[in-house]
């Protein structure tokens, strides 16, 4: 295993060293976002990354699938509906760390891995294209869709392209009257935090030449907007502990009373972009709340499910607003993922799915400066 990690580490220091430098003045900005990019990625990362996609490769089943507790948040807990089984959701997360970090269905150390993962994920297709095993739901489905897209636009396969295209074509005709969606296809309410899934997974599937209905993502853009708390509202306490509503935020639901907290900022900002909005009051304000609320979230929520959900958008979305914004951004997590790993590899998860979910967010956030996933890069 020793020996193994550290082919590991070299080949991603190898990949670390070719993220390609755009030559000439009239691309400098992309040039210098290369150059930031790299010098982000340390070689702690690099051997943390290594150490993490070995746990998870060890952990992997044999016919492709991570198993995990299935279920669904209940406020701050998480109720498990199917305990230790296959997980759609999670197996695509982990599978987007390794595509991450450049590996691909059977190529390189890892391309084994990624083979019998996509397999699984294409098995788990059903007719009506809703992607789930063990009882998971419209988030898995998303994280399915989204790894889909992301190998089709590396791989170009015609049965990837067909299984992405019914996986898009249950989220379009699931988007409900407010514009967004909810646990369930075809559900009447919507959230943000299922909305955001949607919505980043039409976007990279857009990317790669999937038709995705310019009217769903306006949609979906006025449900995010109707979600966001004015900076002129009165500051009102919400029903949890960790929730602060205040300007800037984003609610779970358009409800005024609905909570508000770090993670659902991030995932409205996060939803936002993908729609391809960049510039707008409500950004600004996002950040603002962001910023102010990051760190008192990380102390409370460190080994919890809402934690690694929760830094899985913000990543994107700073990452998208890029500058020191991003630079800034990262730098805290760094540090704070780089102590948080365990020994063996693993971040450790105690409220939610599992170590397996934790480790796969730990590892994509610590590789997004690598630029080699497609729905990642600027």
């Amino acid at each position: 295993m020793t020996r193994m990690r550290q082919t590991i580490r070299s080949s991603l220091l190898l990949l670390a060293g070719s993220i390609p430098l755009v030559a000439g003045n009239a691309q400098e900005p992309e040039r210098r976002s290369s150059e930031v990019g790299r010098a982000l990625i340390t070689r702690d990362v690099l051997a943390a990354v290594s150490d993490g996609l070995a746990w998870l490769a060890s952990q992997q089943s044999e016919d492709g699938y991570w198993t995990q507790d299935v279920g669904f948040k209940l406020n701050s807990s998480y109720r498990i509906t199917a305990p230790d089984s296959p997980h759609v959701g999670v197996t695509a997360l982990a599978l987007m760390s390794f595509l991450a970090g450049g590996h691909l269905p059977g190529r390189g150390q890892y391309g084994h891995v990624v083979e019998r993962g996509l397999d699984y994920v294409l098995s788990r297709v059903g007719e009506n294209g809703y992607i789930t095993d063990a009882g998971t739901r419209m988030y898995s489905h998303a994280f399915a869709t989204l790894f889909l897209a992301e190998i089709y636009g590396m791989t170009n396969r015609g049965d990837v392209r067909r299984a992405l295209q019914d996986s898009v074509n249950i989220i379009v005709d699931s988007q409900n009257a407010e514009g967004g969606w909810r646990y369930k296809p075809f559900a009447r309410e919507s959230d943000m935090s299922i909305t955001v899934c949607q919505v980043v997974a039409l976007r990279s599937a857009r990317n790669v030449g999937i038709t995705v209905s310019a009217r769903t993502i306006k949609d979906a853009e006025n449900y995010v907007l109707d979600s966001a708390v004015s900076s002129n509202a009165p500051d009102r306490r919400g029903r949890f502990a960790y929730s602060i509503n205040d300007g800037g935020a984003f609610r779970y639901q358009k409800e005024e009373h609905s909570r508000t907290t770090f993670p659902l900022t991030a995932a409205g900002v996060t939803t936002l972009h993908a729609a391809g909005l960049y510039d707008h009051r409500v950004l600004n304000e996002a950040f603002e709340f962001m910023n102010a609320q990051m760190a008192p979230f990380n102390a409370e929520f460190r080994d919890h499910y809402f934690f690694f959900y929760g830094h899985y958008y913000a990543v994107q979305a700073y990452y998208t607003a890029g500058g020191r914004s991003f630079v800034r951004y990262y730098r805290t997590m760094r540090k704070i993922l780089l102590d948080m790993q365990q020994s063996d590899g693993r971040w450790v998860c105690n409220t939610g799915p599992g170590d397996a979910f934790a480790t796969a967010v730990s590892t994509l956030i610590l590789q997004i400066p690598l630029q080699f996933l497609p729905i990642f890069q600027r």
